[in-house]
């Protein structure tokens, strides 16, 4: 049976959840990682409680002063402690504060570690059809931007916020016990505050979402023209893509606008209500000063800690607009980190026979690719290769040939039959284990952009330099290794821009040879090459077949002319089978395509 695994929904399609659920569960998400390191916590929230607390200090200490500094028999020597005790607290608030800004950031910087490298690790175990559905542009952009709005809460926003909370908490409780009813009044326009908060917010949310979405889209969008400059300059295309790279900009900015436009709302409402309200319980302050009820003093402090309470609970509407953000910026991330692979182990595993024999089967099996369903790749397709065999497969475009190479390495599983490795199904074994056994050279390389000596440990990496020398010998690349101005330490580029065509060919067979592994699958490598590099490849391709099993897709017939069997291939089953000489006499559609390529058919 074909594994029955759901099939995972593309990430930027994903139904959003209610926004209550979004917001906590989300946040929830960072958490648990911030979570892990306790004892910075710890340290940042008694440094928070410090500097919270000596903030609110400093408006007790200006109602000494001023209730024992303005009297009519004030002596300057009865007010100096106050002034010294200041001193002391101002030097323990800038301590405080730079004890928690350090440990704060330590955290923001450490949680988008772990976050970005959760989530780049559980990417790692997704089958490439995952990949096909979601564009691996976007998902950077997930890892950068998203993960940057998250540190920037995590190592700031939260921090003030709690900050704010805390002064604005004990602010509260002072003005109490310096005026209860003028506090009182204070705290009745509390609900008229939060209102827009909670009203307006809802749909900031919604439009940070979206602005995110927009930018990754920006993302995507330079990825994509920029990796590929010399197709864009060599059509023309530098103002098509000018254009469209704008077009991306600047729904980004409309999105954004509406966010911003909505926050600045939010704020100058949240602001005058605020001081509004401050001027009002002033007003009421003076008249209380003015018949002795309230000490000048206690008014002074009532005035600074009012000011402080004020701005406390106003910079909570900045840090609310953060956190919204967050949640969206969290929302997408917690979307990668749910996504689970669709090829993976079963609950009870097979083990793949010892020592490996290297025999691969395909038995009655039918295939459709996820995102053509309405095509067979492979219908009742049967073939089976035997230790050390070498099989070429041939056909037209689109016969099925590379499906082949995708169920052998288990990146699908078949709609209907199996796929067998040393008499296994791969349903039944670890795909790693599986992969483990199969070493892959593909038509078109892959080089990283990293040295010459990480490209090629890539098929073993414990490998030793003799290894890796031995490897390029076999494979005729040796000779323009040694030639890199580092050697193997040389950087060879992005995607290996500093090597030819034929040089990047052999450095991939150099890295199959390294991994000695018993199946070979070969995507013939030597169609986009000139005569000699031709030669050279070819020469290490034999060396790297040799005692292998070794299944060839082949687009150029001359190359397979010596293999022991030739399968043809059209419209994913198998039409024709045998040798060269075989096929070409039986006049079908092998020979009508050796016949496009050879001047001499027999």
């Amino acid at each position: 049976m074909a594994d029955t695994a759901s099939r995972p929904s593309p990430a930027s399609t994903e139904p959003a959840p209610p926004a209550a659920k979004r917001r906590v569960g989300n946040l929830a998400m960072v958490w648990r990682y911030a979570s892990r390191y306790p004892v910075q916590i710890a340290i940042a929230g008694l440094a928070l409680l410090v500097s919270a607390g000596a903030t609110l200090w400093i408006p007790r200490t200006f109602k000494m002063v001023v209730d024992n500094g303005f009297a009519a028999n004030a002596d300057a020597g009865r007010i100096a402690p106050y002034f010294q005790g200041l001193i002391g607290v101002v030097v323990v608030l800038a301590i405080a504060t730079a004890v928690r800004f350090y440990f704060v950031s330590w955290l923001g910087e450490r949680t988008v570690a772990d976050i970005r490298t959760a989530v780049h690790r559980n990417l790692l175990r997704l089958a490439p059809r995952w990949f096909e559905e979601n564009r691996p542009s976007e998902i950077a952009s997930r890892l950068t931007a998203d993960t940057a709005i998250i540190e920037q809460v995590v190592g700031s926003t939260v921090s003030i916020a709690l900050r704010n909370i805390v002064i604005g908490i004990g602010g509260v409780i002072y003005l109490f016990a310096l005026a209860p009813k003028l506090a009182a009044s204070l705290l009745l326009g509390i609900p008229v505050l939060i209102l827009p908060i909670v009203v307006l917010g809802r749909r900031v949310r919604r439009y940070s979402r979206t602005s995110q979405d927009r930018l990754a889209d920006i993302g995507s969008i330079a990825v994509e023209t920029l990796g590929a400059m010399k197709i864009v300059q060599a059509f023309g295309q530098e103002t098509r893509e000018g254009d469209r790279f704008e077009a991306a900009v600047g729904n980004s900015f409309a999105s954004a606008r509406q966010r911003f436009a909505l926050r600045a709302v939010m704020t100058a409402m949240v602001i005058g209500l605020l001081f509004g309200g401050v001027v009002l319980i002033m007003w009421e302050a003076v008249h209380d000063v003015a018949n002795g009820s309230l000490s000048g003093g206690a008014l002074t402090a009532f005035v600074l800690t009012g000011g402080i309470v004020t701005g406390s609970f106003g910079a909570l509407t900045e840090v609310w607009g953060d956190l919204l953000r967050a949640s969206g910026a969290a929302a997408r991330l917690s979307e990668l980190l749910a996504e689970e692979p669709e090829i993976a182990a079963p609950a009870v595993v097979t083990p793949l026979p010892q020592p490996a024999r290297g025999a691969i089967a395909f038995e009655g099996v039918r295939f459709h690719y996820p995102t053509r369903r309405e095509v067979a790749a492979l219908e009742d397709f049967t073939l089976s290769v035997q230790p050390g065999e070498t099989v070429a497969v041939v056909g037209p475009s689109g016969a099925g040939k590379s499906t082949l190479f995708q169920l052998a390495q288990r990146f699908y599983d078949p709609d209907a039959g199996r796929v067998t490795l040393d008499g296994v199904d791969l349903r039944d074994a670890v795909p790693a284990a599986v992969r483990a056994r199969i070493a892959m050279v593909p038509q078109e390389t892959v080089i990283f952009g990293a040295s010459a000596r990480d490209n090629l440990r890539y098929g073993r990496w414990e490998a030793s330099d003799d290894a890796l020398w031995a490897a390029a010998e076999a494979a005729n690349a040796a000779e323009y290794l040694r030639k890199l101005p580092e050697g193997l330490d040389t950087f060879l580029g992005e995607g290996g821009a500093r090597l030819s065509g034929g040089q990047r060919q052999r450095l991939t067979i150099a890295r199959a040879l390294l991994r000695d592994a018993p199946i070979l699958l070969l995507d013939e490598a030597t169609s986009a090459l000139d005569a000699e590099s031709e030669q050279l490849v070819q020469q290490a391709l034999e060396r790297l077949m040799a005692n292998r099993t070794t299944l060839v897709i082949a687009h150029r017939l001359a190359t397979v002319r010596a293999a022991e069997r030739i399968v043809v291939m059209d419209d994913g089953r198998i039409v024709e089978e045998g040798s060269h000489g075989v096929l070409i006499g039986r006049g079908g559609l092998y020979a009508r395509l050796a016949s496009l390529q050879f001047n001499d058919a027999v």
